[in-house]
Order: structure tokens, then C-alpha cells, then sequence
């Protein structure tokens, strides 16, 4: 069935990080037209020197919703609404409320501008983890299906948890379906949700076996590198990272060097003397086309993820990034969901198991190995995700006459 995808996403779509809603609409825009409506800025933002706005602030400031064609998929426009007013500052109840409609209507707009200039027709509905705007489109739009897209636990994160607790909350209860990354969020959602299904992460394939396929010069921060290298990969936040674990790595491993590739957006590592250590390098953050030469150096790669609320729902993108680029991995124990990785990682149950393990996963490259976790990969590519996602949008199509009813019918909760 031919239909479109609307994707609002709290993820811009020029963001700095990787996310889920960025890599699924590339995916969905091969076989189909897909709408990426970005988080919009607030008047608050029109106030910094935020470098995503430069390119919609003319029309933005003239409450004009913006289309731009994405020059690497054809089938692909991103859109962004004009400015909202900013209330996360202000306590539940009315005020609050009726902010929040004239916000609300903000995004409507834009859905039916988007509708109405691309002449859509059939299309689903899809609102990736912002249940601050549009969480579900009302009856007056008809889209095949309201999806909501939960992708971490909102609690633990305390700007977002002041109204997004409640208002994710009840996104849920409205959508026909709701998607979860992981076990822990499928948990936690379930008693809200009238239809929840999983829908985990999973990695550019073709983008990260190039580590293995493709000859890279080393990338300047290796250059002088001539020891071991034990890589990490990531945005590194205040929430997310054991901090005092990558130190006991660095100092349990003098004669390896800890190359750490991605945003440094904590206290931590100056707090805990990490930026002063010989042997660990930051290399800030890169595209994601820049990752495969640094894997390709890599002895072996770590997700120095603490044990935490927050990272129990998680399941990470990075850990099918390593695996297809064939890569050993430690890891903590933070999910159930990195758990079931156990045949293919090291997986480490306290600081110094982990610190103990590098060794062994710096010898455990085996070619067969190598191929065990480029297969593992495999199985959990985007384009795998896209087929699991037409398997649950069936019965919505089937629902609104699209297609003809067969007798294999996804289960309305696995």
C-alpha cells in the first residue's frame, strides 16, 4: 500500500545527534514520501544564536511554516513550524493549558500547510517522543493511524519530566499504537497503552560494515597512537556514562590508550581529572559517516553505560553500530535489553569486571567472531525496523479499506 509517513519528532532533523526518528524517516523515504516536521523553536530561542535556525529564521519570524527538500533523499522534506510560546517553566493547570492549545494549533497548522501543498492523501501519523505538541492528531485530520513513539524513560530527565511525565502519559492513551525501544519502556508503558508494540534501534549497516570493507587513513587524533585502542563511540552526557568507570578503565590500562568520539556535554571529565590523562583522548564530536575510520582502529569498543532508571530503558544504538563493524564489545549491565546481546559481547557485572575483561575482548577477533557479529548486525538494520513497522500499520490499513484482510493479523499487544 502506497501512503506517506508525517513525522513530528522532538529531534530536529539538523540536530547534532543521532536519533531514531532521523534514521527511520531516511529509511522510509525509499519506498515512500515522508514529512519530517521538526520540533519547533520557541520565542525563546529566537533569542540565542542557536545555529539550527539560521536557515528558517526569515520565514519563521514571519509565522510561515517552512518546506525544505532534503538534497540527499528525494523523497524526503523537512518542515518547520513558526515559533511557539515557551511554558515549561509554568506549573500544571490552566495557564498552561491554554498555552499549550495555541501551541497545539501551531502544529496542526503545519500538518495540514504539509497536507494540503503535497496533496497527501493516505498517510500515518507518527509523533516521536514529544508529547509537548500535537501528541496525537484530533478527529478532524484522518490519518490511517496516531502513532506515539516512545524512546526513553521521560521521568529521568528532569527538564522534560516537569509536564512530560503526565502529557506522555496521556499521548499513549489517546494513540492507536504505541511504539517502545526497549523491555523496560515496554513495562512501563503498557498500563496506559490500548496497543503497545516494540520497535527497538538498530544501525546504518552499510555505513558501519565499511570499518571492515574499506581502507581509512588514521584519523588525526590516532595518528600517534601506537598502542592498543579501546574505543567508545557516543554522546557523552552527564546522565548516561559511568564516568568513574572510564577513569578505572584508563587507569587499570596505562599501556592502552581510551579514545573517547563524540560530544562532551557533562562536568564529569574535568571534575574527575579525565581531560588530564595521558592516555585517553576526546576527539569531540563527528558525523556519522567519519565513524567507520575510527572503528576501523579500534581494538575493541566499550558502552561505559552507568546502571541507572535511565539507562535500564535503553537499547543503544551504538551496540549494532560496533557489531557490524565487527567489533569485540564490553559493555555494563545496564538493560535487559543490551542482555540479550550476551552470546556476542563481554558483558560486565561491576566496575572491575569490566576493567578485566578488556584484555580478553582485545584478543577476541577471531575471523569467526568477526562474522558472528557482522550476522548479529544484520539482523537489526533500519531497514529490518521498516518491515517490522509495515507488519504493525497492517491491521490500520486493513481497518481503513486499504487493504484486504489476511488471515496472519499482528496481535493487538505481543
Amino acid at each position: 500500500m502506497d501512503y506517506d509517513i508525517i513525522y513530528f519528532s522532538l529531534f530536529r532533523w539538523n540536530g547534532p545527534y543521532s536519533s531514531i526518528s532521523v534514521a527511520l524517516a531516511r529509511e522510509f523515504s525509499r519506498t515512500r514520501r515522508v514529512f519530517y516536521i521538526n520540533n519547533p523553536f520557541t520565542l525563546k530561542d529566537s533569542l540565542t544564536s542557536d545555529p539550527q535556525l539560521e536557515t528558517v529564521t526569515p520565514k519563521v519570524n514571519a509565522g510561515k511554516v517552512t518546506f525544505q527538500p532534503d538534497e540527499d533523499h528525494a523523497n524526503l522534506i523537512t518542515v518547520t513550524p513558526p515559533f511557539t510560546y515557551p511554558i515549561n517553566f509554568l506549573p500544571e493547570g490552566m495557564v498552561y493549558d491554554k498555552i499549550s492549545e495555541q501551541n497545539n494549533k501551531v502544529i496542526y497548522n503545519a500538518v495540514q500547510q504539509t497536507i494540503e501543498r503535497y496533496k497527501i492523501k493516505n498517510y500515518v501519523f507518527i509523533n516521536c517522543f514529544n508529547p509537548f505538541y500535537a501528541p496525537v492528531l484530533p478527529n478532524s485530520f484522518k490519518p490511517i493511524a496516531n502513532i506515539y513513539q516512545c524512546v526513553d524513560d521521560i521521568s529521568q530527565e528532569d527538564y522534560i519530566a516537569r509536564h512530560g511525565i503526565r502529557l506522555e502519559n496521556k499521548a499513549i492513551e489517546k494513540a492507536d499504537l504505541t511504539l517502545v525501544t526497549s523491555q523496560e519502556l515496554y513495562r512501563l508503558k503498557s498500563p496506559y497503552s490500548k496497543n503497545i508494540q516494540m520497535l527497538n534501534n538498530a544501525a546504518d549497516n552499510k555505513n558501519f560494515s565499511r570499518a571492515i570493507n574499506e581502507e581509512f587513513d588514521r584519523p588525526p587524533e590516532l595518528a600517534g597512537i601506537n598502542k592498543k585502542i579501546i574505543g567508545f563511540i557516543g554522546n557523552l552526557d552527564e546522565a548516561r556514562i559511568d564516568y568513574e568507570l572510564l577513569k578505572a578503565v584508563a587507569v587499570g590500562h596505562p599501556d592502552k590508550q581510551l579514545v573517547l568520539v563524540g560530544p562532551l556535554n557533562n562536568t564529569q571529565c574535568k571534575a574527575l581529572g579525565l581531560d588530564q590523562m595521558d592516555n585517553i583522548t576526546f576527539t569531540g564530536a563527528k558525523d556519522i559517516t567519519e565513524l567507520p575510520a575510527y572503528l576501523k582502529y579500534f581494538d575493541t569498543c566499550i558502552i561505559p553505560f552507568a546502571k541507572n532508571l535511565l539507562t535500564k530503558s535503553i537499547y543503544p544504538l551504538k551496540i549494532n553500530e560496533y557489531l557490524a563493524a565487527g567489533k569485540s564489545v564490553v559493555s555494563t549491565d545496564f538493560s535487559p535489553d543490551i542482555a540479550s546481546f550476551k552470546d556476542f559481547i563481554h558483558l560486565a557485572s561491576s566496575r572491575t569486571n569490566f576493567v578485566s575483561l578488556i584484555d580478553w575482548a582485545i584478543t577476541d577477533n577471531s575471523p569467526d567472531k568477526v562474522i558472528a557479529r557482522t550476522k548479529k548486525a544484520a539482523t537489526n538494520t533500519w531497514k529490518t525496523r521498516i518491515s517490522e513497522f509495515e507488519r504493525l500499520v497492517e491491521p490500520f490499513l486493513q481497518r481503513n479499506g486499504l487493504i484486504e484482510k489476511r488471515n496472519n493479523q499482528v496481535p493487538e499487544r505481543l
